[in-house]
């Protein structure tokens, strides 16, 4: 009965999601005869931003006298959780579940990166969500299997990134 009544949950939040993101496209701007998508000025972005309740803040590059906006995000640590007793099996099934679930949360607009550690440690990986409250992050990253099961915990952070800026 709690299986079914969590996947009614998780596809409920899927659905919810998939509406919201086809709803959204209808706001973005067409693609021109090349297939690219023309870049947002700043005005318009911070407007599509706070339009969707994020937090952002802009501030003027001293360098380069461009504005740069700040969005919020949240980076969820995975940490070990108090359930590692799987069975091998268990523990890759488990594990091809939680690399699903990252892909469709990376998929959905709704993580931007994630990744693992290289050591061995007790935090075993983040994840950066792309929402527009803690409490949304923190629900969509508690619908991972791992964490379900109790081998990954999550632990949540807000944290500040320069909007639009590449890894390097």
């Amino acid at each position: 009965m709690e299986k079914a009544l969590n996947r009614l949950i998780f596809f409920s939040v899927l659905t919810l999601a998939l509406g919201c993101e086809q709803a959204g496209k209808k706001d973005q701007p067409s693609m021109d005869e090349k297939g690219i998508e023309p870049e947002l000025s700043v005005a318009e972005m911070k407007e599509d931003l706070l339009e969707k309740g994020y937090e952002i803040f802009d501030y003027v590059d001293p360098q380069t006298a461009d504005t740069v906006i700040m969005q919020q995000y949240f980076i969820a640590f995975l940490k070990k959780g108090p359930n590692r007793s799987q069975n091998k099996k268990e523990t890759d099934s488990l594990q091809t579940l939680h690399l699903e679930h990252l892909g469709k949360m990376y998929e959905l607009g709704f993580a931007d990166i994630s990744g693992p550690f290289g050591d061995d440690g007790d935090i075993r990986g983040i994840t950066i969500y792309n929402t527009p409250t803690l409490e949304m992050a923190d629900s969509l990253a508690n619908l991972d299997p791992m964490v379900k099961s109790g081998r990954l915990v999550i632990e949540m952070h807000p944290w500040w990134a320069a909007k639009g800026f590449p890894l390097r």
